[in-house]
This record gives C-alpha cells, structure tokens and sequence, in this order.
C-alpha cells in the first residue's frame, strides 16, 4: 500500500516533542502567579481557566477579607497562585489567598528598603499584640506600637484600613513586624511643629487642664501640650497643682519659654499678675517683726509665709536660743502661726531669712538680769566632762562649773567624782558672757576663800594675827610621806607640806618618820601667795631664826657662853613664853 503521509507532515517523534516542549513550560509555571479566566461559579467555588487545558477551582471567601470584599462574575480575569498543574481529579491545583500574599511580599519589601507607609487592618488579637492584613501578608502589631499612650479598648480600631510602618521583615520566615505609633508620633510632629511655628514667647492663650501631675500641669493649647510647672501656677507656695487646678479646667496662660527642637512650651500663670517681690526691700525692712504662718518645714529650717506669694526661711540655728540639734518640727509645726524678725532680705535671689527667737527674750540676758555675779543658784547636773560639771539653771540655760572651781583644798579630778548626773547642786554666780552664751560657776565659792581672810588665832599661832611671811604658825600633821609632811595650819583652813630637807636644820634630823600623824610642830611661813594661792612652811626656817635670835640675846663676845648654852636658854625662855 502506498505512502500517502506528505513529506511536510508531523511525525509522531515530532508530537512527542512538542509534547515535552508543552508540558515543560507548564512545569516551569509551577509556584509561580499567573493570570486566570473566571469560567463558571458554583456554590462557593470560582472556576477559573489558567490557559493549561485544565480549569482549577478556588473558594470564593479567598476574594473576599478584612477591609475588601470582591464580588466575581464570569468573565473575570485574576491572578492565582498555580501550585500544581494537574491533581487525582485532573484540576489545576490554584490558591487566591497565596497570589495575593505573593504579591503582597513584593510591593512590602519594596516599601520596606523605601521605608514607606504600608496600608493594612487589624483583624484579630493574640498573646502580646494582634494580627495585621496588609493586602494578603499577615504581619505582627505589638500591643506597644499601638498608639503614643496606652490604650485599653482595640475595638474601635479593628476591621478599619489605616497606615503602618514596618520595623522589620524576614520572608524566609514569614515574619513582618508594623507600627502604628511611628505614624501617628510622625504625624503628630508635623502638626506639632506646624502649631509651634504659630506661637510665640511671651504670648497669652487659653488652654484645657488635660493631666496632672505632682510637678504641674499640661494645658492643651489646641493640638500641642505646654508644661505648667506647679511653681509658675501662683506666687505663693503651691504643695501639689491640685490646690489650685482640675483636670478639664480652661486657663489662662502665658508662654514663657518654647524649644522649636524638641516643641517644648513651658507655660505660666503667676506671670500674669502682679509679682509681690518688688519693692520687697522697703515692705521688709531689717530688724521688723511680723506675723506669718509656717507652710513647710525641713531639715533645715521652716518655710513662713508673709503674705501670699512671698516666703522667709527661718534656719534651724534662728529657731530657739537654747534647742540647738533638735528637729525644727519639734519647735514649730505646719500651720502655726508665729512672729518673725527679719534678719536680711534678697531681692535678686528673692530670698528672705527670718529668725524667730528674735523675737523671744535672750535667755542668757534674763538670767544674767535676775542672778548677777555672786548670786547663788541651784540646778542639776547635767553632765560630767573631763574638764567639769554642766548645771542646768532657770531659762532652760546651762552653766558650767570649772575643776578648779569644785573645792579649795582637793584637786578637781577627785572631787568630781562625788557628783553624779541628776544630783542637785548649790553654786555662786562667776560670770556670764551674753554673747558666747556662757554661764561660769563655782561650787568651792560657796564656803569661802581660805586665803581671803587667812588669820591664825593666838593659840593657833606662835605668835597670832593674820598670815604673812616670816610668822611662826602651828601645823598638825595630817601625813606622813617619803618626802615629807602634809600639814594643816592649826587655826585656818590652809594646808601645806614641809619638804624633807624643811624637816630640820640638822640634816641627820631630816627624816618624815620622826613625825606622826595628829602631832603638832611650830614652823615658820616662808611663802604666802594670795594671788596666786600658795602657801609654805618649814621647821627648819624656823630653828635657823631662833638661833639667829638667841645668838643676838643670849651670846655676846664677852659672856664666854658656848653655843650649846646658848640654844639652851633660848629654848627654855620658849618654853617659859607658852
């Protein structure tokens, strides 16, 4: 049987090739976006041609979603996402939902690297933000990028388009992070500085009290908040803007100070009335005394108001004349109202020191008025101190008893022993110095001054009257030491100590333990001192001038008298005289 295919015609190997050629290009198509034909809805499907000779069907909810709602008809051209060109049924396998997320990926990335606003809407909430649709991509709103200020309700927000900006995006993971703060911060700036630009220093304008807080106060000037500092709020002491201001409260203010960087407004509204620091000076002169009430009080010291808007500080150290580490609040209190001397005034630094014991009577004067010098007093021991005794006296006042000043006889470091913290002790005025607020007593002034009046009777004496150098005085020995006597000079109330080479004139008779204690010797003053409260006797002084004097009585150059004789008759004439 004849050929009869024409030499021009397809043969079956070139079929086959075409074939491959066909399906190749349809493989390539694979995971890509192409452009399909709306053939025929059905229920809830769309049947779309793709141009493969095979038709794919997709759910008509993946037209639709937050903030877009298409409505398909026969004939429509779309894109989908082709996954697979021929399923178990023989359908191309086609996704709405992943084109458009597809598409979505592309333009984001491009506004991303061009940071661009992106459009999307708020669909749902999840742990820590909520779910963003941006045309398809899904992407993540922290519940901080939210808004400027916390908000609590999202509902009013949700299913509305409305501007982002991405933060960040990883597409090999799916991850998109947006802002809606960045916009609205963004936006707001503009409109911030566009206001701004539109007020000036020293301008008054009206505002709403929109918060407060314990340092002010922010009006809303229209679009802007200023500061209201709760120190520009009055001229006098506001504790916290509540005294004064509610929130929704219209004001009148003046701007005081605008930062065109940061559009910052401090606002004033003591600044529209009167200040009461001029002419401060003549209104407070020195050394006046008024009437205040305490506002504040520090460590320091206490805060006085004189009249609304202007304050003094009375320092701790001009609170009391006696209280001097206490507490200001343990002699004032908050609300009190006292008087009040003014001590300087600062019209620059708008500063005023006040003192308020100026006003009370110095305490130091009043005592030195009612117990001058040599007055007797009595208190109690406050304290010991390694150099005296503290006397509380009347007035709240402490005098102070010197050592030296405890006792004429004994050494101050071992009377002061005998006294004890709270005992009741007698003392005489010594001094007072108003100005060092100083009191000096004395407790040994009380019994007298053994050398005041210093005399020795006739049977104290050898020879009476009052004490000088070179008279002849009985002592009683009190003790016995190594190096010589304690003696008491009979008839006073004066001791004194014979040194051991005081003892005699014979240098073998110098010895303290011939003596005993209570015995009584004659001795001779070889030193009295009233001014500086010295006195000295010795035994030996005085054998040296009674054998002067029998020498003088009983030796003359032609009696032939030994010396022996002599010193006796001299004794027994003594003897005779007692």
């Amino acid at each position: 049987m004849a050929n009869t295919q024409s030499a021009t015609s397809p043969t079956r190997d070139d079929f086959a090739a075409m074939l491959d050629a066909s399906f190749g290009e349809s493989d390539a198509l694979e995971g890509s976006v192409i452009k399909g034909i709306v053939v025929a809805l059905e229920k809830d499907m769309a049947v779309i041609d793709v141009g493969l000779k095979t038709e794919g069907r997709v759910a008509l909810k993946e037209f639709s979603g937050p903030g877009r709602d298409q409505i398909l008809k026969v004939g429509d051209e779309v894109e989908v996402y082709l996954e697979r060109i021929e399923n178990a049924l023989g359908e191309a396998v086609i996704s709405r939902d992943k084109a458009r997320r597809e598409e979505s990926w592309v333009k984001l990335e491009k506004a991303f690297e061009a940071k661009e606003k992106v459009e999307g809407v708020i669909f749902n909430q999840v742990k820590g933000g909520f779910t963003v649709d941006l045309d398809g991509a899904v992407a993540f709103l922290p519940r901080s990028q939210v808004d400027i200020r916390p908000i609590r309700d999202v509902t009013p927000l949700m299913g509305v388009p409305q501007p982002f900006e991405i933060l960040k995006m990883d597409r090999r993971r799916g991850n998109i992070v947006v802002s809606r703060r960045t916009v609205l911060e963004e936006s707001r700036a503009e409109q911030r500085h566009e206001i701004v630009g539109k007020l000036e220093e020293g301008q008054v304008i009206e505002g709403t009290v929109k918060n407060i807080t314990d340092y002010g106060a922010f009006v809303d000037l229209g679009g802007i908040d200023g500061l209201l500092h709760v120190t520009d709020i009055a001229w006098r002491r506001v504790n916290h803007p509540t005294e004064v201001l509610n929130i929704g409260q219209t004001v009148r203010v003046k701007i005081i100070k605008i930062n065109h960087d940061t559009h910052r407004i401090s606002l004033g509204m003591k600044q529209l009335l009167d200040d009461p620091w001029q002419g401060i000076e003549a209104k407070y002169p020195l050394e006046a005394r008024f009437h205040g009430r305490d506002t504040n009080i520090t460590d320091y010291g206490a805060f006085v108001e004189l009249e609304p808007g202007i304050e003094g500080l009375i320092h701790v150290s001009e609170m009391s004349w006696t209280k001097k580490n206490v507490h200001p609040g343990k002699i004032v209190s908050t609300s009190q109202e006292v008087d009040v001397q003014v001590l300087e005034v600062d019209p620059v630094k708008r500063r005023i020191s006040l003192g308020l014991k100026q006003t009370l009577q110095n305490p130091w004067e009043a005592f030195a008025e009612k117990y001058p010098v040599g007055a007797e007093v009595e208190g109690e021991v406050k304290n010991k101190t390694e150099f005296g005794l503290f006397i509380g006296l009347e007035g709240d006042v402490d005098g102070m008893v010197h050592l030296s000043d405890l006792d004429w006889k004994r050494p101050g470091e071992q009377v002061i022993e005998e006294f004890k913290k709270g005992d009741m002790v007698k003392a005489q005025v010594l001094d007072v110095d108003v100005e060092k607020e100083r009191i000096s007593l004395g407790v040994k002034q009380l019994g007298g001054d053994p050398f005041a009046s210093a005399k020795t009777s006739e049977e104290g004496g050898a020879t009476g009257g009052e004490l000088r150098k070179g008279l002849v005085v009985t002592c009683e020995i009190t003790e016995v030491k190594e190096g010589g006597l304690d003696v008491l000079i009979v008839g006073t109330d004066l001791n004194a100590f014979i040194k051991r080479n005081e003892l005699a004139r014979d240098r073998a008779d110098q010895r303290p333990e011939r003596f005993a204690v209570g015995e009584k010797v004659d001795a001779r003053i070889t030193l009295f001192d009233r001014k500086a409260r010295k006195v000295a006797v010795s035994i030996k002084a005085l054998e040296v001038a009674e054998e002067k004097e029998a020498i003088a009585q009983f030796g003359s150059a032609d009696s032939g008298a030994s010396l022996g004789d002599i010193l006796g008759a001299a004794l027994r004439a003594r003897e005779t005289k007692k």
